[in-house]
């Protein structure tokens, strides 16, 4: 399964190169590609150097130490990494010509699928550590000072999970009043497309109370948001603090005790692990937004076989219902993916009607691309790159009708809303709506972290204009 891919982003916002200021304390860079999980891990990453005395740095030339945390969902995506490993060598260069050193890693599922290759193929990286090993960075570090290369891919997630560092209050008060929580990694479901159990490994659950110990030490360091993160996440399990066996629903049900956390989420869900349970926490949970983000992949059942999803669309649509009984607000949210091996116009139009029976709020389309040593790869009936293209458009141009049509659907609607950040204009802040659009409004409407009731006035192409209700 594969979370919601995102544009890559630095640990702050400036990426220009600038003047390095001279500190003594030692900085820390990093970029990070892709999913929700990513984004996490590099926060993790972070709070665990920071135990090594490195501070985190959104300037490139003041860092000492270069970290890339990467994906392999995107096609051709350990190119573009090789590609910004080029880039950053000219500045280890240039910084060992002045005397200043800087070590460059490679992390995420890039760094897990190519191991080795990529101390062959670029040199200048000083260590290579795959999502499972991020809690021993610091000992990583330690030798490849002196002047050792490391490639520390091997899987341990129960390890990682026992060792993570839990964020420091100040640290999780300058991130924000929303937080990403890892509670469970890995997939078993084996898609024949994606590469998540080779880079990720198998399904592991975060155990409870490590869950409930993050989540407090958020709230306490004002998070009011979270969004629970796992590759599978609905198949989370695990034994609850009364000594019976959870699932996910019921651990929504503990989080919605902390106090101070008022709202939950989760992501990225599998239509097999949507069990009687979670569905009742939709209903039953206030806490828990009406916003389900519920990948099918295609809406022809040949098709879906040959993906190796083990469902029908008949049996997704069913799904759908059932949630849908159970709150009646609810927005979803999918994945596609164009031009499988082997789709043919009937299967594409079988996808179209799919997607015009559930009334998406938003969704997220690919074109298939083979990604290497998964079975999809080696099928035979791969499309012209031009079919996939025609194909991708169509699908788009209906869920962006879908997507108007919900976000016109709240104007004049009254909606509580977060309060995140300052605006982008003076005068402004930016809220979170339930279904994660951002709501616009006046800076004297409350403070960052309030929860407030608005009145939707007007819509962007992606955001919301509220007045206070």
């Amino acid at each position: 399964m594969e979370l919601n891919t995102i544009e890559s982003q630095d640990v702050g916002t400036a990426t220009e190169r600038q003047p390095a200021a001279a500190s003594a304390a030692k900085k820390v860079f990093v970029k990070t590609y892709g999913c929700q999980m990513n984004v996490y891990d590099s926060q993790r990453m972070t709070d665990a150097l920071a135990a090594d005395g490195y501070a985190p740095t959104d300037v490139i030339d003041e860092a000492d130490l270069v970290l890339l945390n990467t994906c392999h969902i995107r096609e051709k995506a350990a190119e573009k990494v090789y590609s910004e490993l080029g880039r950053i060598r000219e500045l280890k260069a240039e910084r060992a010509g002045q005397g200043r050193d800087m070590l460059i890693g490679v992390a995420g599922c890039v760094a897990q699928a190519e191991g080795v290759e990529i101390i062959r193929r670029a040199p200048a990286v000083d260590l290579v550590i795959g999502p499972q090993t991020y809690h021993r960075l610091p000992d990583v570090l330690a030798r490849a000072r002196g002047g050792e290369k490391i490639v520390e891919t091997d899987y341990a997630v129960e390890d990682k999970f026992e060792h993570l560092p839990q964020p420091r209050r100040a640290e999780v008060a300058r991130r924000g009043v929303t937080a990403f929580l890892t509670v469970q990694e890995g997939c078993d479901k084996f898609c024949t497309f994606c590469v998540v159990p080779y880079t990720r490994g198998s399904e592991v659950s975060r155990p409870v109370a490590q869950i409930v110990a993050e989540a407090e030490r958020l709230a306490e360091g004002g998070v009011r948001e979270v969004t629970l993160l796992g590759q599978n996440v609905n198949a989370w399990h695990g034994v609850g603090e009364n000594g019976e066996e959870w699932g996910l629903g019921r651990l929504l049900f503990r989080l919605a005790e902390i106090p101070g956390l008022a709202r939950l989420r989760y992501t990225t869900s599998h239509p097999r692990d949507m069990d009687d349970e979670l569905i009742s926490a939709h209903r039953d949970l206030p806490a828990l937004m009406p916003y389900l983000h519920l990948p099918v992949q295609s809406g022809s059942d040949r098709i879906l076989k040959a993906m190796n999803r083990r469902h029908t669309a008949r049996d997704y649509l069913a799904l759908i219902d059932r949630i849908r009984a159970a709150r009646a607000d609810i927005a979803m949210s999918g994945d596609f993916i164009v031009g499988f091996p082997g789709e043919t116009e009937a299967d594409f139009e079988a996808t179209l009607h799919l997607v015009r029976e559930v009334g998406y709020g938003s969704a997220f389309t690919f074109k298939y691309s083979p990604r290497p040593g998964t079975p999809g790869a080696e099928m035979e009936g791969h499309l012209p790159e031009a079919v996939k293209d025609e194909r991708l458009q169509r699908l788009q141009a209906l869920i962006n009708e879908q997507q108007r049509h919900f976000i016109t659907s709240l104007v004049g609607r009254t909606i509580s809303t977060l309060i995140e950040k300052p605006g982008r204009r003076p005068g402004q802040k930016v809220g979170r709506s339930p279904w994660l659009q951002p709501v616009i409004v006046d800076e004297k409407a409350g403070e960052i972290g309030d929860i407030i009731d608005v009145r939707i006035t007007g819509t962007g192409p992606n955001s919301l204009f509220a007045e206070t209700a």
